[in-house]
């Protein structure tokens, strides 16, 4: 018993230690922080998906082929990628002088939009397409997974806004809705000259929304006065805890209503040819139900798009990869290493602990 205690205290000093010690290198790794450039916040980082499916490819096939036939499909096939490789620098080469890319294939850029009720995958979203404009050509093309089911009007709007300065470079703009694309997630969609969903995805519910509880009875109850001051007429139409006016009611609606009537706009300006008035109700439909009222293109998911694309073009994933703040990145390091000395340490007990 007195060893463990004794190897308890040791283990205890040790701990402190290292504790004071990762404190002062956050300490001062903080303070050099602040002299880091706000412009290393994240990075763009990219994955081919052709490879990714290939591996998947050639793993499926080790699996279920004939060892000895499987070498020589390896073999042929790394033949055929050199051949492959071959002709395709004499192609860029041939056609350097007056056109550069003639020889290459299309490229298509995914990009990932995961929504909700404030959109803020817009910060991630706005540095993505910015990536991409400053190399995509009009032979390639963005491909936008979509999943949301909307939020806030001006949130929503500027994510929209986004995909619009796709479309405003001549670039091809898809967009890919397996699960749900409903209210500002369809405001996104919209913008896109083709707009693809699951078979069951919801999509649609153009309407606006907007509710708020009111408290001025139960503050009159317990004899609570409240006091809102504006100036302005409406300056505020409909509050929480003050008595609201049917004055005020009326206001608020008609802005709703506005709303509502932007939004139907913004629609049949990028989808001229979809009967607006028929599926501006607020409600939503499914995957085929939606195409059948126009307002998607295709019923097909993202991942069979995807595969086909992969065919004939070099299919890359975009994503901004945004850096956690220092003291967060450096409290893993501490709790990692802290985890670490605990388990040596309730290794070596227990080994004590057994039987010799």
């Amino acid at each position: 018993m007195t060893e463990f205690f004794f190897e308890y205290g040791l283990f205890a000093a040790k701990l402190a230690t290292f504790v004071v010690a990762i404190l002062v290198v956050v300490l001062a790794s903080m303070v050099a922080a602040q002299r880091v450039k706000r412009s290393k916040k994240g990075h763009i980082e990219t994955s081919k998906i052709n490879d990714e499916i290939d591996a998947m490819r050639l793993a499926l096939d080790a699996g279920v082929s004939d060892p000895d036939a499987f070498k020589l499909h390896l073999k042929q096939k790394q033949k055929d990628r050199k051949r492959e490789r071959k002709a395709r620098r004499k192609a860029l080469k041939r056609a350097a002088t007056d056109r550069p890319d003639a020889g290459a294939k299309p490229r298509k850029f995914v990009l990932d939009f995961d929504g909700d009720m404030r959109a803020l995958a817009v910060s991630r979203l706005r540095k993505e397409v910015t990536a991409v404009l400053s190399l995509a050509g009009e032979r390639d093309e963005v491909i936008l997974r979509l999943e949301s089911r909307g939020g806030m009007v001006h949130a929503y709007g500027l994510a929209a806004s986004q995909l619009a300065r796709v479309k405003a470079r001549g670039i091809p703009l898809t967009v890919c809705i397996d699960k749900v694309a409903a209210s500002g997630g369809y405001m996104m969609a919209c913008v896109a000259e083709r707009i693809l969903a699951a078979p069951f995805a919801v999509v649609g519910s153009i309407g606006v929304v907007a509710q708020l509880p009111n408290f001025n009875r139960l503050l009159k109850k317990h004899d609570i006065d409240f006091e809102l001051i504006t100036a302005g007429e409406y300056k505020r139409t409909l509050t929480i805890f003050g008595e609201n006016t049917e004055q005020g009611r009326e206001k608020f609606t008609a802005e709703i209503e506005d709303v509502h009537a932007l939004f139907k706009e913004f629609v049949a300006a990028h989808r001229p040819a979809l009967d607006v008035e028929r599926v501006a109700t607020g409600e939503a439909w499914f995957g085929q139900r939606a195409l059948d009222l126009g307002l998607v293109d295709e019923l097909v998911t993202s991942d069979e798009y995807l595969l086909r694309a992969c065919d004939d073009a070099d299919v890359f994933e975009v994503k901004y990869v945004e850096r956690k703040p220092l003291p967060q990145r450096l409290g893993l390091v501490v709790q990692d290493a802290i985890d670490g000395l605990l388990l040596r340490w309730w290794d070596r007990g227990a080994a004590s602990r057994l039987p010799s």
